[in-house]
């Protein structure tokens, strides 16, 4: 009799873990969200500061690890946190643009890691260099 009375709570927590696609959800993943995925510096003077900082949380419930920060052009230097961003926590990639050319930019910062929902996730810059 206790057997039959658990029963229906077993399956009720079991349904609960299961997404909807059917398979066991991971209670146990790392999720990283960006406050933003767009830096517009609009108009900077030439061979002014480029540096800029996209912030991120670890809304999961594992350590984030990014794995890997790709620029797309050699003049877009990115540095991101080697060590694990754990639950709850915040990190910063930072990136640096050389503004010693003028005109139009449009750049973007590929960024990898143990997120499985977003494995990859592409930053933009954007702005205009003038003399």
């Amino acid at each position: 009799m206790k057997l039959i009375s658990f029963l229906p709570k077993v399956l009720l927590g079991l349904l609960m873990c299961m997404s909807p696609e059917g398979q066991t959800k991971n209670l146990s993943d790392p999720r990283i969200v960006f406050e933003s995925q767009l830096y517009d510096y609009g108009t900077v003077k030439k061979n002014s500061d480029g540096t800029c900082w996209f912030v991120f949380s670890n809304t999961g419930d594992a350590p984030l690890v990014i794995t890997g920060v790709k620029a797309s052009c050699g003049c877009t230097v990115p540095d991101y946190p080697k060590a694990p961003v754990l639950p709850g926590q915040q990190g910063k990639i930072r990136v640096v643009y050389n503004t010693k050319k003028t005109g139009l930019f449009n750049k973007t910062v590929v960024v990898t890691c143990n997120d499985p929902k977003s494995p990859t996730v592409t930053l933009t810059i954007k702005g205009t260099v003038v003399k």
